[in-house]
């Protein structure tokens, strides 16, 4: 391996590809390009490569695309369950093409899931472990050998996805329209709700003065697809995920009203009973002091609240509930016992298909998508619930660092100790 060499990482999700340049010798990034969506199986194959040449033509001048000896790419929508795998085989095509399009010629190409990338890019590039995306939508993976070898969830949001970025969102409004007509607790979330997707104020139960006393602000509410713009939808279509099941393409979370916006991915939540809103004979009795009081809301105007949320609901895709996400969070922030109980009911989903993997106790666990972020609303529930199976998580933003590691790996070259930059 000469000092020169360079290699190239993409981390390649439902609404962005992102290209990393590095030294092949000590993992320093010394540049990166950023296009338009990367899934393997929804983004077609031309599309893909113009997709794939931008983000590598930006990260990589000209002049030293001669030096580029080994490109590897975490896509969403592939994995090497089988050679002839469709997603596979699209992004292979598509990277080859645009290689060959920059004039790069490359003495190693690799394709792998960005889940799988996702999972390499923790410290010390693991090879063995289990893999949990949690944003728009939830997929779990066992990792041997740096390969997908069985994977839990990723279902989509009418079928699965229990504890995402979707199934949160239509539980926040599953809860407004439940304390509308009578059948749930107060909550801050119907003002919340309502004021998101255009409830006149004068039907708002907490018209005056917002949800918590003061102004409302709802910029929270965007977000990279989904939560903040379903990928579909996108982020790693999901954030991460070859089924569209979530993930996290996207640096930064808009479920936190603070820290980076991150992507979560479109892939929605289980359409189930087990998601049903919280109503006040099932939160807790320390939760249950943080109910908000009543407001003066009259029949009248509960009616006017529901005849305006129903089709505001209806006029949309069902994964862009995902954007409301963000808003259970600051609920929850601000002790509204309703917001709490799904956070919690959330956590308790995401320990289900961790749980399945039948992990051992200390085995790595890698997680990624906004839900799980530093300031991710389930981060310390999760955690907390993780301790029974003797885990830890292991946060990473995407899967560029590890698409870099697997791309040095292919080289011949060990991955970085910790990631550098120039």
């Amino acid at each position: 391996m000469r000092n020169r060499d360079l290699v190239v990482g993409l981390d390649a999700g439902g609404t962005r590809t992102r290209a990393v340049l590095a030294s092949a010798v000590d993992g320093r990034v010394l540049g990166q390009g950023v296009a338009g969506p990367g899934n393997a199986l929804t983004v077609p194959v031309p599309l893909l490569t113009d997709h794939l040449a931008e983000a590598v033509a930006l990260a990589v001048p000209e002049p030293d695309r001669a030096r580029v000896v080994a490109v590897a790419g975490g896509f969403a929508g592939a994995a090497e369950t089988a050679p002839d795998e469709p997603g596979r085989l699209n992004a292979l095509a598509a990277l080859t093409a645009a290689l060959r399009r920059l004039g790069i010629a490359a003495d190693s190409v690799g394709v792998s899931s960005d889940i799988e990338a996702a999972f390499a890019s923790a410290p010390g590039t693991p090879a063995d472990g289990l893999a949990l995306v949690a944003g728009t939508g939830v997929v779990a993976m066992r990792i041997t050998d740096r390969r997908c070898a069985l994977t839990v969830g990723g279902d989509g949001w009418l079928l699965g996805d229990d504890g995402g970025g979707f199934w949160i969102g239509r539980s926040a409004v599953r809860a407004a329209l439940r304390m509308a007509d009578g059948r749930g607790a107060p909550t801050t979330l119907a003002d919340a709700v309502g004021r998101a997707l255009g409830v006149p104020i004068e039907a708002l139960p907490y018209a005056e003065d917002g949800p918590y006393g003061g102004p409302v602000d709802l910029s929270g509410t965007g977000g990279r697809d989904g939560v903040g713009s379903p990928s579909g939808a996108g982020g790693r279509d999901g954030l991460g995920s070859p089924t569209g099941a979530g993930g996290s393409d996207g640096l930064g979370s808009p479920l936190s009203g603070t820290g980076p916006r991150h992507a979560v991915s479109p892939v929605g939540a289980d359409a189930s009973a087990s998601s049903a809103p919280v109503s006040a004979s099932v939160v807790s009795g320390s939760a249950r002091e943080h109910l908000p009081a009543g407001p003066e809301w009259s029949p009248a105007r509960r009616a006017a609240y529901r005849m305006h949320l129903l089709p505001a609901v209806m006029a949309e895709p069902p994964i862009h509930l995902a954007r409301l996400a963000p808003l259970v969070a600051e609920a929850a922030r601000h002790q509204d016992a309703v917001a709490q109980a799904v956070l919690d009911e959330a956590a308790d989903h995401l320990l289900e298909p961790v749980r399945a993997l039948e992990p051992r106790q200390g085995e790595r666990l890698v997680a990624t998508g906004g839900l799980l972020g530093p300031e991710g609303p389930l981060t310390a529930l999760l955690n907390e619930r993780l301790k029974t199976l003797g885990l830890t998580l292991d946060w990473v933003a995407d899967g560029c660092r590890g698409a870099v590691s697997l791309a040095r790996l292919g080289h011949g070259g060990p991955p970085p100790p910790s990631p550098r930059t120039t």
